[in-house]
């Protein structure tokens, strides 16, 4: 199994903090909000390379982060950066575009997970992995959500008695369900190519939700329903907030 963590935003609204790092690598509870992720990876003994990718402004700095991540051996698998090549907000790829550029230069061709390196999820993933085995399927992850007004903001999901996915939709304005879709998806090997043919259809380069909306139409999609919501590093005042509570811990 292979993962891309995606890290090539520009993260604005949280300046002056990213303006000379990127957010992923901001430090909270002590250490850097990606390695939450890569804490959670761990778990999945068939994870055995993580790609981070990301822009040509923070290349060097994610490389200089990978070097000593790798050298730590607290992990059992290899990061890996990738550079997409960008410089700017204006000039970015896009989500999905950075997912379909890492495939395509690893030549990824395993089961995929793919996750936004600004959230922290909180859930246990062998869980996650066990319900993946078993629909043999594209699987999302979704948590319970009862703020209308946010609810407007996500991506929105609602599921049959399988969890098969039958409705989704990004910041709708009269929500289908209570449950959110944070990013991390996990892929088997045969849907990977599928990125690959939503963009060929001239499809939003950038919200993953984007690409979940047209995948459930195309093949079977399954929720994974969180026991704990993931943490969205989303604004300063968020960042603050969780900074601050987890140094507590």
């Amino acid at each position: 199994m292979k993962a891309i963590i995606l890290a090539a935003g520009y993260a604005t609204r949280l300046y002056p903090l990213t303006k000379d790092r990127p957010k992923p690598l901001l430090r909270i509870g002590g250490k850097a909000i990606i390695e939450y992720l890569l804490e959670k990876f761990n778990a999945m003994p068939e994870m055995d390379v993580v790609y981070v990718v990301t822009n040509e402004k923070f290349a060097t700095i994610f490389r200089q982060w990978a070097d000593g991540v790798n050298s730590a051996a607290g992990f059992h698998f290899t990061v890996e950066i990738v550079n997409d090549g960008t410089t700017s907000n204006e000039t970015r790829l896009g989500a999905i575009a950075d997912i379909q550029f890492v495939i395509e230069q690893k030549d990824v061709e395993d089961d995929l997970l793919v996750a936004a390196g600004d959230n922290i999820f909180q859930s246990d993933f062998i869980d996650l992995q066990r319900f993946f085995r078993e629909k043999k399927s594209t699987v999302i992850v979704a948590q319970e959500l009862h703020d209308p007004e946010r609810l407007t903001q996500r991506g929105v999901v609602k599921f049959d008695e399988t969890n098969r996915v039958i409705d989704f939709q990004e910041k709708p304005q009269r929500p289908p369900s209570n449950f959110v879709c944070p990013a991390l998806y996990l892929h088997p090997a045969a849907h990977v190519a599928l990125y690959k043919a939503y963009l060929s259809q001239k499809n939003n380069r950038d919200a993953p939700g984007h690409f979940i909306k047209w995948l459930y139409r195309e093949i079977d999609v399954y929720a994974f329903v969180m026991d704990k919501p993931a943490i969205d590093i989303g604004t300063l005042e968020v960042y603050e907030q969780v900074n601050g509570e987890f140094s507590e811990l």
